[in-house]
C-alpha cells in the first residue's frame, strides 16, 4: 500500500555455474519526496512525502492497455486495506512485458580473414515490470528493468501536470526580482519544485556483501580469476540533491536527501528514509539517524538506499501537461560471472518473425 511494487528475490541465471544466483533479495521505493521552491508563506509548506503520507499503491490506478504499456503486456492486479480492512482489489496495477527497442546487447565484426567477414549481433531484449503512480498532479512512471546481461536498470519517468500560482505577471519582460517559478500563461507562474525518489534495495550479492565507493562486493566469494563478486551503481542521470537549508523543516523531515546513496546494514524496521511516521515528523527517525549510528556493513547483510533527484525548473514546454522526463540508475555486474553471460544467449534465427515489443503472453482485459 504504502511502496507499491515491491520485487522480491530477484535472481539471474548463470548458465556457466548452471544455477540461479541471487541478486537482490527485496526491492521497493520507499519515498518520493517533492519540496516547493518558493519562500512565500502561502508556498513555503507545500511538501510532500508522497509514500509516507498518501501512499504509492494507493495513488496507483488502473494501467490502459496499449498505452500504458506495449500491445501483449501481461497484467497484476493490485489489493489494499480497505477502511474497514476487507481486501479491496484494483485491476491492471502492474504490467509486465518484455522490450526490444532495437538496441544490440553485444557486437563484434571480425575482417581479419582473407576473402572472409564474420559478423555476431545479439538483440538486447530485457523484462519489464512497470507501476504508474498519480498522486496528486504528478504521474510516476516506476519501471523495474531486468537484462539478461544480469544489470537491472531503475527507472523513474516524470509527467502529469504542474504546481501553478497565480500572478499579476502577463509577460516575462513585466518579472523584476526572482519570481522563484516560470511564466507559463499569461497570470499563471509554474513554481520551481524538486523530485526525489529513493529506492530501498535489499541486496543478496551471493548472500553476503560489503561496498566499497558505488561497488558493492562479497569479500568471502570470489571468481577463478581471484577478483571478488559484486555488483556497480551506475547512475543514470538525475543525480540531484537537495538544496534546502539543514535547518528547513521540510529539509528535517527529508534529511537523507542531501546524500544521493546511503548504505546501512539490514534492519526489518527500517524501511522508509523519512522513518515510519513520515506525517508531522520532526527528523528524529529516519535513513540520516539511522546511518548516524556508526553500525559496521562489512560482511553484513547491507541495503542499498539510492535517490533520483530531479532539480525541475519549469518551461513553457511544460504546460498544461509535462512531456515525459525520465532519470534512473542501474545495478550492474562486476566480477558476478567468470566471462560475458550473453555468450550463452540463443541467437535469433533467420527466419524468426522481428521481435515484438513485448512476447509476454497475457489476458489485457
Amino acid at each position: 500500500m504504502r511502496a507499491g511494487t515491491v520485487i522480491s528475490l530477484a535472481s539471474i541465471h548463470d548458465a556457466e555455474a548452471g544455477a540461479r544466483r541471487r541478486v537482490l533479495y527485496r526491492g521497493f521505493v520507499s519515498e518520493v519526496f517533492v519540496p516547493c521552491m518558493d519562500p512565500a508563506e502561502e508556498w513555503y509548506y507545500r511538501t510532500f512525502l508522497d509514500a509516507g503520507e498518501y501512499g504509492l499503491g494507493l495513488w496507483a490506478f488502473p494501467l490502459q492497455p496499449g498505452a500504458d504499456c506495449p500491445a501483449n503486456a501481461a497484467y497484476l492486479d493490485g489489493y489494499y486495506a480497505g477502511q474497514d480492512g476487507k481486501p479491496v482489489e484494483n485491476k491492471n496495477m502492474i504490467c509486465v512485458f518484455e522490450r526490444y527497442a532495437g538496441d544490440v546487447a553485444w557486437r563484434h565484426t571480425e575482417a581479419g580473414f582473407p576473402e572472409r567477414v564474420i559478423t555476431e549481433v545479439k538483440p538486447d531484449v530485457s523484462l519489464v515490470v512497470r507501476m504508474v503512480v498519480s498522486c496528486g498532479n504528478y504521474d510516476y512512471i516506476l519501471d523495474w528493468e531486468f537484462k539478461t546481461s544480469g544489470s537491472i536498470k531503475f527507472v523513474v519517468s516524470l509527467t502529469g501536470l504542474l504546481e501553478v500560482k497565480g500572478t499579476d505577471y502577463t509577460h516575462a519582460d513585466q518579472i523584476r526580482q526572482d519570481a522563484h517559478g516560470t511564466l507559463v500563461a499569461e497570470n499563471t507562474l509554474a513554481v520551481y519544485h524538486d523530485h526525489y525518489v529513493t529506492y530501498h534495495l535489499d541486496l543478496d550479492v551471493d548472500v553476503n556483501a560489503a561496498p566499497a565507493d558505488l561497488l558493492i562486493v562479497n569479500p568471502n566469494k570470489k571468481t577463478r580469476m581471484g577478483n571478488e563478486v559484486g555488483y556497480r551503481v551506475v547512475p543514470g542521470g538525475a543525480t540531484a540533491a537537495s538544496v534546502l537549508d539543514d535547518d528547513d523543516y521540510p529539509q528535517r523531515r527529508a534529511s537523507y536527501s542531501k546524500t544521493q546513496v546511503w548504505v546501512t546494514p539490514y534492519n526489518r524496521e527500517e524501511k522508509w528514509a523519512p522513518g515510519f511516521y513520515a506525517d508531522q515528523s520532526i527528523g528524529d527517525d529516519g535513513l540520516a539517524a539511522w546511518s548516524g549510528r556508526d553500525r559496521g556493513i562489512r560482511n553484513e547483510d547491507i541495503v542499498l538506499w539510492y535517490t533520483v533527484g530531479i532539480h525541475h525548473i519549469p518551461y513553457q514546454d511544460d504546460f498544461p501537461v509535462m512531456p515525459t522526463v525520465s532519470g534512473g540508475f542501474e545495478l550492474r555486474p562486476a566480477n558476478f560471472f567468470e566471462r560475458n553471460p550473453l555468450l550463452k544467449t540463443r541467437h535469433p534465427r533467420d527466419d524468426q518473425p522481428p521481435f515484438l515489443n513485448c512476447s509476454c503472453a497475457g489476458d489485457s482485459s
